[in-house]
């Protein structure tokens, strides 16, 4: 076996459950007073929703998030009609109607949610490759495949790894295994476990994973090979000695999310370690600006790279931007200034925290920047020497993928992992006590719900089951490499330009609603 088909070999799938008692579903099934617990349920049903023990006699509650729902009418094996006593009904969870949003809609996070639980793709009829928001990812489609392209390859001889430096400057190759690297969280946005288990996950994928601007918890030391340290404008906690731990150092020059308003973290989230980390006082709200005040020119940036590069001789520099109309030469820039990897961060990405006036207005959507800089960098003749990669929005396997063909070499992955966490977006990120699931808390409490061991397995088991999507699309393609997919818009249509007849090959197929 060669070293890339090596790097293919990704960490084993552990199932891991919700720490909550009930796990949010698609249906709920209950069991009444009727029940004589017969056990013919926990026979029929193959899928584990009816748990049965020896020697129990009382009944179990179903396992309903496990429950394929009205589809499963047309089995033999319906539980609902086999009950000899009816002691069983069925319904859709009224939750589904509050969760979610029109990007991550309730069944698109349930969907992950149980990609995270047991690293396969949902059992349930859920849509989780397309949101509802009208626009984006969601109008992008692949093309029907011709079936003589079709490669029969295991998953194992298909290469999803992406290079992050192409220059050949002497610096280290970095290779990682699935195209995508965790988006920076800082100290104090997130729970310290969710750092730690966002870091002890990129070790386990051969991948990596971004500090943010917060600082480096001492905590991520034993995973620094995977960890990127990002220098912000603010320059909260940047030091030398975490320099010297980082692979990769990014600087953030703008966020897709916010163009033009710098970082802010609110004096909620500020608790004495997070203000001890970020070298200022407790309780107090925190901004970077924007922009970096001894930057205005390409010169001036490449005095930053250069910098970075002397104190760290074997870290690659990567540089984050937002996507103004110009972006392209912001990117050309970045190449000649020496860096290795040019980071687009699109409209709509970012967590609650950011303002929603500025995530649907200020800047490009990440889907029009990455063609127009691929494009733009082919024609320069530096395409093959830059690693692009695009973030804002990119919510799932498929996005990944449309990422990709549109030009990109991968992407970063930000609200998507904290989703695998059981994250169910309320919004509520900016607040101390606010993420009522301890994800993006700086409370003890709150954060002590979540094991480090616990976080790490489950985006551990959503990038697997990811992965599988990305070896599908490629053998339907008769590819073989992430690689091949790289700026290949000829396998992509958008809606909008399709007449009617066509569009409607292009729809997901209707999910039938029963009632029983």
């Amino acid at each position: 076996m060669n070293a890339r088909n090596q790097k293919n070999q990704l960490p084993q799938i552990v199932e891991t459950p919700s720490r909550f008692r009930n796990t949010i579903g698609k249906y709920i099934i209950r069991r009444n007073g009727r029940c004589i617990s017969c056990g013919l349920c926990a026979e029929l049903c193959p899928y584990g929703v009816h748990p049965r023990y020896d020697n129990y006699v009382k009944p179990l509650r179903p396992i309903a998030h496990k429950c394929i729902g009205f589809e499963c009418k047309e089995n033999e094996y319906f539980c609902i009609d086999r009950c000899p006593e009816q002691a069983l009904t069925l319904r859709l969870n009224p939750l589904l109607e509050t969760l979610g949003d029109y990007r991550w809609t309730s069944e698109m996070l349930l969907a992950h949610f149980e990609m995270a639980e047991t690293g396969n793709l949902p059992v349930v009829d859920l849509e989780f490759d397309l949101g509802n928001s009208g626009g984006g990812f969601d109008k992008i489609r692949f093309i029907r495949s011709n079936p003589e392209d079709y490669l029969d390859l295991a998953d194992e001889d298909i290469d999803t790894c992406i290079d992050l430096n192409k220059r050949g400057d002497g610096r280290p190759a970095k290779t990682i295994s699935i195209p995508c690297y965790g988006g920076g969280m800082s100290y104090g946005s997130t729970a310290l476990a969710v750092m730690v288990g966002r870091a002890r996950a990129a070790r386990r994928l051969n991948t990596l994973t971004c500090t943010g601007e917060g600082g480096y918890p001492k905590d991520l030391i034993p995973y620094a090979d995977h960890v990127i340290t990002q220098v912000a404008t603010g320059l909260f906690g940047v030091r030398e000695e975490t320099l010297l731990y980082a692979p990769m150092i990014e600087f953030k020059y703008a966020q897709g999310a916010k163009p033009g308003l710098g970082g802010h973290l609110l004096g909620d989230k500020v608790t004495p370690e997070v203000a001890a980390m970020r070298e200022t006082v407790v309780g107090n709200a925190l901004f970077s600006p924007f922009p970096f005040h001894s930057v205005y020119s390409v010169e001036d940036h490449k005095k930053h790279v250069d910098w970075v590069k002397v104190i760290n001789p074997r870290s690659l520099v990567s540089v984050k931007v937002s996507t103004p109309t110009d972006v392209d030469m912001v990117a050309v820039g970045s190449y000649y200034a020496g860096a290795h990897i040019v980071h687009l961060d699109g409209s709509y990405g970012g967590t609650g925290a950011a303002p929603d006036i500025a995530k649907k207005n200020i800047a490009m959507p990440i889907e029009y920047a990455i063609p127009k800089v691929h494009k733009f960098l082919s024609e320069e003749g530096v395409r093959d020497e830059i690693c692009l990669i695009a973030s804002g929005g990119i919510r799932n396997a498929m996005d990944v993928a449309k990422a990709i063909a549109l030009g990109a070499d991968g992407v970063v992955i930000g609200t998507a992992e904290l989703v695998a966490l059981e994250c169910v977006r309320c919004g509520n990120c900016e607040s101390g006590r606010g993420c009522a699931r301890g994800i993006a808390s700086t409370d003890a409490e709150l954060g002590s719900m979540i094991a480090e061991e616990w976080a790490e397995q489950r985006i551990v088991n959503m990038y697997i089951a990811w992965r599988k999507q990305w070896c599908e699309i490629l053998r339907q393609f008769g590819l073989r490499s992430l690689r091949e997919l790289v700026g290949r818009t000829d396998l992509l249509v958008h809606m909008d330009y399709l007449e009617e007849g066509e569009r409607a090959k292009y729809q997901p197929a209707p999910k039938e609603k029963l009632v029983i």
